[in-house]
């Protein structure tokens, strides 16, 4: 600097004005210009430098889903995922079963650093990299500034660098922001059905909220995401039946019966039988099932645990209250059939109908009794 700086003078010198006060003002020029290009040098790849630096990062958000990585490039993994969420995904992965899937999602943190300015920040994504079954997991997003335990908040994130979805509609520098991510697993059965590892990232932008210019981008991979089977099987109380008790296991009371169908207990119809009378009442089975390659499922039953008065109560079912009445198996191994068209959760309401015999004598029966059924839904 000295070296250029001196040849200033010495051209100055060298080409003095004929007045000495001109002269010295050419002296004076030539020794400013000099330094007002170097400190223009100085300054600029300053500038290119502090807007590089600016940057967000991903983050582990408190009791979300682990991110693993750093920038630019993170992963995680939300574990075994189905429809109906049954199981145990991820930790830090929250289920929430829907009318037509189970969503799976998880807290994230975005952390920005110095923006130049002191601007604000904006963070969209998309999915860069997709499922290769996209209609059986499907991405999507919650912006921090919605309630993202809510199922309904949650959007299908963009598929297109053009139009990323927004994440953070904006935050201040050297804040943390905390949005979702998710998983949407739909019932998908049929040609569609897919059950298996499956992989896909998404790509976070950054740009600065007041002058749009673009930040860094990072990216969140889902390496070998699993995909399981599934399928759900419960009973309900229909209307005007019996009330079906849920707990561990579900249960059912006919409350007092007799022979000849005196006084039945609420919910409950007699139907006239050879050699006694059948107490009916309607039920519901709801099947659900999905990752199937078939769209029908069948329904058995059997009597797991017998009365121990088998001779005066059996246990049949029916499609309608009048009958026929069908005995049901008393054998697991081979069930009765109550249904092969079986869809996923669309409400089946067979009749459960208990004889209850007239036999006197030496067979003759009073006081309680149990039995067991065992349900059992099968999908090819």
């Amino acid at each position: 600097m000295t070296t250029l700086e001196q040849t200033h003078i010495d051209e100055a010198v060298v080409r003095p004005s004929t007045s000495c006060g001109s002269g010295h003002l050419q002296r004076i020029s030539g020794f400013l210009i000099a330094p007002f290009f170097l400190v223009l040098i100085l300054l600029l790849p300053v500038s290119l430098n502090a807007q590089a630096n600016q940057q967000f990062i991903l983050q582990t958000a408190t009791g979300g889903a682990a991110i693993a990585g750093s920038t630019p490039t993170y992963s995680t993994s939300f574990g075994a995922l189905n429809a109906f969420g049954v199981g145990s995904p991820a930790v830090g992965v929250t289920a929430v079963p829907t009318a037509t899937g189970t969503l799976y999602f998880s807290k994230i943190n975005f952390v920005i650093g110095n923006l130049l300015g002191h601007h604000q920040g904006i963070i969209s994504a998309y999915v860069s990299s997709n499922f290769a079954h996209p209609t059986a997991m499907i991405l999507q997003g919650c912006q921090n500034a919605a309630t993202c335990t809510i199922s309904t908040n949650y959007t299908n994130l963009s598929t297109s660098a053009a139009t990323p979805t927004v994440i953070v509609p904006i935050m201040n520098e050297n804040t943390t922001a905390t949005g979702g991510i998710a998983i949407f697993i739909p019932d998908n059965n049929g040609a569609g059905a897919f059950a298996g590892t499956d992989s896909a990232t998404v790509t976070f932008v950054g740009k600065d909220a007041q002058n749009g210019q673009a930040l860094n981008s990072v990216t969140l991979s889902f390496n070998s995401q699993s995909l399981v089977t599934a399928l759900q099987l419960t009973l309900s109380t229909a209307t005007g039946g019996v009330t079906v008790n849920a707990a561990s296991d579900y249960s059912m009371s006919f409350g007092n019966v007799n022979g000849i169908g005196v006084g039945p207990s609420a919910g409950l119809t007699v139907v006239p039988q050879a050699g006694g009378v059948i107490y009916s009442t309607p039920y519901t089975l709801t099947p659900a099932f999905s990752n199937f390659s078939s769209t029908t499922g069948t329904i058995k039953v059997a009597v797991s645990t017998n009365f121990a008065h088998s001779s005066v109560l059996s246990l049949g079912t029916a499609t309608v209250s009048a009958g026929p009445y069908t005995t049901i198996s008393t054998s697991v191994g081979s069930p009765t059939q109550i249904t092969n068209t079986a869809t996923t959760r669309t409400a089946v309401t067979p009749y459960l109908g208990l004889f209850v015999s007239t036999v006197n004598g030496a067979g003759a029966f009073n006081g309680s009794d149990s039995a067991t059924l065992t349900y059992t839904l099968t999908v090819p």
